[in-house]
């Protein structure tokens, strides 16, 4: 009796081992996570085209030192000449002008421990969205916080300084999306007006010529005229 008992217990210690082993896989099956979608930027719906658009910036700020996106000042201003100006392809029906808006930061690189509380501030900027003729498309506004570098969105590449970055940068951003009207072929974005709020107190800057804010990923989507010459029947 004994001889039988030796005998089937390595065979019930297997069988143990194999249906724990078993059992675990099918547990870390069934807590395992299932995969995540990739992420994918959004397309234009079809028959629309979006593109970046011939632009006139009066105010350079420059190019990302990351990611090599191109920065345009906005500055105050109250003829749409003075401002960004933006080409609209001719297009069917409405067209949507996209950017990212952002406030307009001096940098501190090496400042204080102690200074880090003088540093903070609060950017209100505003500006408006004008045909040719000076009619008001939109005003847009943009407000952000500033504490330490941690709170900006790029460094701006061919300044003198340390790293060869310049001393202003955009901080905060604003997605701007604007239905713009059928026959538009041209918007100018102006400054308005710019509010500083300081611990020591509060600055508003209107005076013309003054850059209050950073425009950057300007884009047109629109649908494009059917072909002239082109008839429907009927």
């Amino acid at each position: 009796m004994r001889a039988r008992v030796t005998t089937l217990l390595p065979v019930l210690v297997s069988v143990f081992v194999w249906t724990s082993a078993t059992e675990a896989q099918k547990s870390a099956q069934q807590k395992k996570p299932a995969p995540r979608p990739r992420a994918e930027t959004a397309a234009p719906a079809a028959g629309l085209v979006r593109e970046v658009p011939l632009m006139q910036c009066p105010s350079v700020l420059g190019n990302g030192i990351r990611t090599q996106r191109l920065f345009c000042d906005i500055l105050t201003g109250t003829q749409p000449q003075e401002g960004l100006r933006v080409s609209i392809p001719a297009h069917e029906g409405t067209a949507t002008l996209l950017f990212t808006l952002h406030n307009r930061q001096a940098t501190i690189d090496e400042a204080p421990k102690d200074a880090a509380a003088k540093s903070y501030a609060r950017y209100t900027a505003m500006l408006r969205v004008v045909m040719p003729n000076g009619t008001l498309v939109r005003q847009t506004v943009v407000q952000s916080e500033f504490r330490g570098p941690t709170d900006l969105v790029e460094r701006i590449a061919g300044g003198a300084g340390r790293g060869g970055v310049k001393t202003v940068a955009p901080t905060g951003s604003e997605s701007i999306a604007l239905a713009l009207p059928a026959g538009v072929t041209e918007v100018s974005l102006l400054g308005e007006k710019l509010t500083i709020e300081r611990l020591d107190g509060t600055e508003v800057v209107t005076a013309p010529g003054r850059p209050i804010a950073v425009v950057s990923q300007v884009q047109v989507e629109y649908r494009p005229p059917t072909a002239s010459g082109t008839r429907r029947r009927s």
